[in-house]
């Protein structure tokens, strides 16, 4: 199992992929910047089987209730993939191949495949969960950490506009309401009926734009040193509140694309 670091070029584009570490994307390089945050736990990881906090790592599948580790007490979070080695199917100069097979804790067999696609001026990221046996509720979603700012620049803007925001209660989880879209900083999540579509400017450097035909997008800005723009299936506690299925017929898919532009 090939789990060496992966680099990607594009033009001036780079991406460093890391089967190893959860099949993160551990960098994106435009003319030598680097875009996103360095750290084993940052870069971009991929959430799945589920996206954010399942509410006291409990979920239901028909009769059955599914314990997963609470790895952020009183919630499990982000799903178990992000903490595996993925295996490299294949890679060319501007794209790789990942898989990952669903395991412990998981409690339902499955495979995950990521592929990730650089080009000049984007990079793209597709993810299907597919199944060859019981179909289980699963989610697919991605979690960047963009730097806040570029060399030393300006605060990066964060510019959306979303048809609502899912009220958050005291334990970080949606109450199941649905608001109108509040002021930041946010840890929330909102609803993007036409798709996600969220820009990104650091002024006077670059604009990056994260779109996803899904409906559903995690914003969090509070933390200092980076901002996080998190495109999913389904909102967080989605196991529970709006399941999506991966059948031996129907696999479960997601995209998301993040083009740029020099200002």
């Amino acid at each position: 199992m090939t789990i060496e670091p992966i680099t990607l070029t594009a033009g001036d584009a780079e991406a460093t992929v890391l089967p190893g570490n959860g099949g993160r994307i551990g960098g994106l390089r435009v003319g030598g910047t680097e875009l996103l945050r360095q750290g084993d736990r940052y870069g971009c990881f991929p959430m799945v089987p589920w996206c954010g906090r399942i509410r006291e790592g409990r979920f239901r599948d028909g009769a059955v209730v599914h314990r997963m580790p609470l790895n952020a007490p009183p919630h499990a979070i982000h799903g178990t993939a992000r903490d595996a080695a993925w295996r490299t199917a294949r890679v060319t100069r501007d794209e790789a191949v990942l898989t990952h097979d669903l395991t412990d804790p998981w409690p339902y067999s499955g495979r995950v495949t990521q592929v990730v696609s650089l080009a000049e001026d984007a990079l793209t990221l597709t993810m299907a969960v597919e199944t060859y046996e019981s179909s289980f509720p699963a989610q697919i979603g991605w979690h960047p950490w963009f730097n806040r700012t570029l060399d030393g620049g300006e605060g990066v803007r964060i510019d959306f506009a979303p048809a609502w925001q899912e009220e958050r209660g005291e334990d970080h989880l949606p109450t199941g309401r649905r608001v109108d879209p509040l002021p930041g900083p946010w840890d929330d999540c909102f609803g993007m009926p036409g798709g996600v579509d969220v820009t990104l400017t650091w002024p006077g450097r670059l604009e990056l734009k994260v779109t996803s035909p899904e409906e559903w997008v995690v914003v969090y800005d509070e933390q200092e040193a980076a901002v996080c723009v998190e495109p999913q299936t389904g909102p967080p506690d989605g196991l529970n509140s709006a399941p999506r299925l991966v059948t031996p017929l129907e696999p479960l898919e997601a995209t998301t694309v993040w083009s740029w532009r020099r200002l």
